[in-house]
């Protein structure tokens, strides 16, 4: 998945691409919690400076057909056609000489057929001409990037099916072309095909698994401890702890479950700690199923 990023850059930056469409068009399919938004805001935070500095339309507010509009600029003769009225952010998404815009289409499976139908203009010519024909919206200089969940529910049943028959590692060997093909077969019943020639490269992420949640364990623990900086405190889990966390998760529902869990479990003893000013303790134990939490502090005192 990385490398087929990593190509389509190296592509952009031989300025050998078609200068008359956008700079790589790229749907990224898989079952929801993956982290395909995240590598998204990853690359521009990478690219621009910052995560929010992309253009983000989360597709599942357009679910009616005629929130076309809501892309496109309302048609002549409507209320808001002579404003050019539009969620796209025209600067964001033209970028600059240097540095490309970032254009992300988040969860499209959940907007009407009329809206991604409105988009083919953009993924075909890199122009959207609004409707009252005085301004246009660019995207050459763009890297437009869809999310899509389609097949979530197909390989949910796949998944079960499976690992009731097989040891895990035999099956997950096994299911994974099988986990394209249905990811596949579902994008191709969902969408009409000349939306779908229009994308350069789809590209496939896998479930998550237990064996990399100890990673994201420590990256969001990492995050965690950024924001405790001005309270001059620090977040330590025990062993046990962690592996509390990740007996938790569950891998259909993905790296959300695991954020979820950490809400739950570690940020309401922490929260505990931080109140509990006048008590002189470094540290504080919490205990989950027998599993034990421990927060200390990086100074000699508490909030």
């Amino acid at each position: 998945m990385l490398v087929a990023i990593s190509d389509q850059l190296h592509l952009i930056k031989s300025d050998i691409a078609n200068p008359m469409r956008p700079l790589f068009v790229s749907l990224f399919l898989g079952p929801t919690g993956v982290g395909k938004t995240e590598t998204v805001r990853i690359l521009a935070e990478s690219i621009l400076g910052s995560p929010d500095q992309l253009c983000r339309i989360d597709m599942n507010t357009l679910s009616q057909a005629h929130y076309s509009a809501a892309i496109t600029g309302a048609p002549p003769g409507y209320v808001g056609s002579k404003e050019n009225h539009s969620l796209l952010n025209a600067e964001k998404i033209e970028g600059s000489y240097s540095r490309p815009g970032i254009v992300l289409f988040d969860e499209i499976e959940k907007a009407s057929k009329e809206v991604f139908r409105s988009l083919l203009n953009i993924l075909d010519s890199g122009v959207l001409p609004l409707p009252a024909g005085t301004k246009e919206i660019n995207f050459r200089n763009a890297l437009i990037f869809m999310t899509c969940n389609v097949g979530a529910k197909e390989l949910a049943r796949h998944q079960n099916k499976i690992t009731t028959r097989w040891s895990a590692s035999i099956a997950r060997k096994w299911s994974k072309k099988r986990e394209r093909t249905l990811l596949k077969q579902a994008l191709e019943h969902t969408f009409d095909p000349e939306f779908i020639n229009r994308i350069d490269q789809s590209i496939y992420f896998e479930r998550l698994h237990k064996e990399q949640i100890l990673e994201l364990i420590q990256i969001e623990i990492k995050k965690l401890n950024h924001r405790l900086r001005k309270h001059q405190t620090s977040l330590h889990l025990s062993a046990s702890a962690k592996q509390f966390l990740v007996e938790k998760y569950q891998e259909h529902y993905g790296a959300r479950h695991l954020i979820r869990s950490l809400r739950t479990h570690i940020e309401p003893p922490l929260a505990r700690v931080l109140n509990a000013a006048s008590k002189p303790s470094l540290q504080y134990v919490a205990k989950y199923e027998n599993r034990e939490i421990q927060i200390s502090t990086t100074s000699g005192h508490q909030k």
